[in-house]
């Protein structure tokens, strides 16, 4: 090689092959895809919150804003979540500093407990990785967080921008020359938000010390967060009136919310120890201990369901069953005038973690080694009450004086998963790598319900064990061109709340409603993906990659027979398949990106799902409902200047199929009429944003940005349901009789918006 030609490598980038400490891998010999960022790019506020720079950044990335609120995000990769929301299927497992923060109930992900301003690198690391444990179906998110070592000085980041937003990120470093060294980093956040009765707030405070030496280093670091966060959710758009479609709430009112409040209070307290030894420059072990303590406590102003259920039958002539109703409205006058309207739904939630895990790395001449032992205990209660109340004017619930707050469900419940793993890298010749993993899981569940009178059901105790393999072979073909493929295993076990809710006999509505236990099947999932990379320079990247998974068993909610409440099953099969892009060209001071996904989710087996008020007739091949076909993310950053730096991305989604009309339909077929037909797809969109940073001197830079630029009006994530307030008032229909049941939900896009910022550093 030309002693010219050396300039033009581009740097190693270092990846983990497992979230526990360990010997990195060249990212270009590892058979999946990784995306990594670092330094500044996820400082605080300037490139606002987490889950906004993966959906702006990270190719395969969307951000549905069912919640509405910017730390409750529910984010998907490939068409696999990690959501806020209890219920939902997650299939990405999160991790920070090789902990796992998927909460045990329901393995949601509290997005707002994540500290921001402490983080040093991130990656997303694709396929059903076993080495990465439970949960990973479609890939995983690892968080590294930063140390006094690595980000020594101060940092003070504020920011104030549109809805009253204020935010504050603090952090600071030091160390000493004996290897002695401490870390701090904290966030306050606080905004009305752009909807109606959508403020929020959080806090939290990170802090790490340890010391460094030539052969040991260890640390302890501590977390503490609490929020108090407003999610309202879905607003009807439109509403059908036989043949006519009527404007709803979001028509008329971009930021109007359906019902309040929608509260949700986080607090997480985690402490862990980590310490390392080097044996020689290329033999380590490392070892991790944690205790994580959270609590969530709701609070929900929704709709009576039994007052929903008797609005529903105004729609036709039959009930839900198919029987004739007793009157055009489904119940008298005089039952209507003493039926409580809104219900308060209330829960309480406490869980705990603790866990330990050790691991060992051991690089020689032609294999790299990684192996690990993992330990984790949970234990939680839950318990939901309701109380009958009252709409205000602008559909506020009122909590009804004289009715009692009932205890509806309840579950308490403990959980023991061990995970042993081994992966190793095999330097097969110096152009040909073999990568190969195994990891044998064992997980424990233990549960007991409690039902609407205080009383429990007999404990159950569910075991599941599973053997998951991955191979993989990257070849380099020269010039900087590599091509990879691969085949990777993984499961899930249910959580409580599946197992909860999992007798079609004693059926739930969500997120209401533990019933009953019976034995739910893990899903497996089954990961294949092939690729390329070309990075012929430092200014060059060009990576795509083609990927099917295919998950059984998945775990669904489905219709229980004859009600309009459903279960948690297992699903047969449904599948992941598509292609991703990504590409990145730097010219001088300027850089492009391109990321370019496409997805294709369906279900592969027949089954009856429930959606809301719909049963859908799940058949080969239906697409999955939120997850777009295709995803455009084009960027460009600009150095105008050595002080000035300017940047704008555009996302651009396709069309979504909307929850509920998977099947074409806009409400469930009746005897002797004929079928309601609907395409209410969630349409596509494009935003634009902008960004700009001027560093005054090397103590002081200044930041702004706008998201939405041209303001376009634009939606998320879209349900079918009842609209229970047609016009903004509340249906009557022993008076006012209407067709309420077919009614489009979404989830508004924020309009434009814009912060502007101050840094100090020393």
């Amino acid at each position: 090689m030309q002693s010219g030609d050396s300039a033009t490598l581009p740097e190693v980038m270092v990846v983990a092959t497992a979230p526990l400490p360990g010997i990195g891998v060249d990212r270009d010999l590892v058979p999946y895809t990784v995306q990594t960022v670092s330094g500044d790019d996820l400082n605080g506020s300037r490139t606002g919150t987490l889950a906004d720079y993966l959906a702006r950044h990270f190719t395969g990335v969307n951000v549905n804003d069912i919640q509405g609120s910017p730390f409750q995000t529910d984010v998907t990769y490939r068409g696999f979540r990690a959501s806020s929301i209890p219920g939902v299927p997650q299939g990405l497992s999160i991790y920070l500093d090789g902990i796992r923060v998927n909460e045990p109930f329901g393995d949601v992900v509290s997005w707002d407990m994540i500290p921001e301003a402490a983080l040093e690198s991130v990656s997303l690391v694709s396929s059903a990785n076993p080495a990465y444990g439970l949960n990973t179906l479609g890939g995983a998110l690892a968080m590294t967080t930063r140390s006094g070592l690595t980000s020594p000085g101060f940092t003070a980041d504020f920011s104030y921008g549109s809805g009253n937003r204020k935010r504050a990120d603090l952090s600071g470093g030091i160390r000493s020359d004996s290897g002695w060294h401490a870390f701090a980093a904290g966030t306050l956040f606080q905004e009305h938000g752009w909807r109606d009765h959508s403020e929020g707030r959080l806090g939290n405070l990170f802090v790490k010390a340890g010391h460094e030496s030539e052969a040991n280093s260890w640390d302890v670091s501590l977390l503490h967060g609490r929020s108090t966060l407003i999610g309202n959710g879905l607003v009807p758009s439109y509403r059908a009136s036989g043949n006519a479609m009527l404007p709803g709430l979001y028509e008329s009112n971009r930021g109007a919310v359906y019902t309040y409040p929608d509260k949700t209070e986080n607090m997480v307290t985690q402490a862990a120890f980590n310490g390392r030894h080097w044996f020689d420059d290329k033999t380590s072990a490392a070892v991790l201990a944690y205790v994580r303590t959270s609590r969530r406590d709701t609070t929900n102003g929704d709709v009576n369901p039994v007052y929903d259920a008797y609005a529903e039958d105004c729609e036709d002539g039959f009930k839900a069953d198919g029987s004739p109703r007793k009157s055009r409205c489904g119940y008298t006058r005089s039952e209507g005038a003493a039926l409580d309207p809104a219900m308060l739904n209330t829960t309480h939630m406490w869980q705990q973690s603790v866990g330990m895990a050790f691991s060992f790395a051991k690089e020689t001449e032609k294999h790299l080694l990684n192996a690990g032992l993992t330990f984790d205990r949970s234990r939680l209660t839950y318990s939901q009450y309701e109380q009958l109340g009252t709409f205000t004017d602008d559909r506020g619930v009122i909590a009804d004086p004289n009715a009692p707050n009932e205890l509806f469900s309840g579950v308490s419940g403990t959980s023991r998963a061990i995970g042993l793993y081994l992966s190793d890298t095999w330097t097969v010749t110096p152009s040909t790598f073999v990568t190969g993993s195994a990891r044998w899981n064992h997980v424990a569940v233990n549960n007991t319900l409690r039902n609407s009178d205080g009383s429990e059901q007999p404990s159950e105790s569910f075991t599941y064990r599973r053997l998951n393999p991955a191979l993989g072979l990257t070849q380099k073909l020269g010039g900087g061109v590599s091509v990879f493929g691969g085949y990777a295993q993984n499961n899930r076990v249910p959580t409580v709340l599946e197992l909860g809710c999992a007798d079609p006999a004693q059926p739930c509505r969500l997120p209401a409603g533990l019933q009953a236990d019976p034995y739910l099947k893990q899903v497996v999932s089954h990961s294949y993906e092939v690729g390329a990379r070309w990075r012929p320079s430092k200014d060059t990247e060009v990576s795509g990659s083609f990927y099917r998974i295919d998950n059984h068993d998945d775990i669904l909610f489905l219709r229980a027979p004859n009600t309009q409440q459903g279960y948690f099953a297992n699903f047969d099969r449904t599948r992941n398949q598509g292609f991703d892009l990504s590409a990145r060209q730097r010219f001088g001071n300027v850089t492009l990106r391109l990321g370019y996904s496409y997805l294709e989710a369906t279900y592969q087996a027949t089954g009856q799902l429930a959606v809301g008020e719909r049963t859908i007739g799940v058949k080969p091949g239906m697409r999955m409902a939120g997850l777009p076909r295709h995803t455009v993310k084009l960027g460009v950053d600009w150095q105008a200047l050595p002080e000035l730096t300017l940047g704008a991305d555009l996302v651009g989604v396709s069309s979504s199929v909307t929850s509920g009309n998977e099947d074409g339909l806009r409400a469930d077929p009746q005897p002797g009429k004929a079928p309601k037909y609907a395409d209410w797809s969630t349409p596509g969109y494009a935003t634009v944003n902008l960004r700009a940073s001027y560093r005054v001197n090397k103590h002081v830079e200044i930041y702004a940005r706008v998201a939405n630029l041209f303001d376009r009006r634009y939606e998320t994530y879209g349900q079918i349901s009842n609209d229970l307030f047609p016009n903004g008032n509340l249906l009557r229909p022993h008076v006012t009789p209407q067709d309420n049941a077919s009614a489009l939900f979404v989830a508004p896009g924020a309009p434009r918006s814009a912060w502007v910022g101050v840094v100090f550093r020393m």
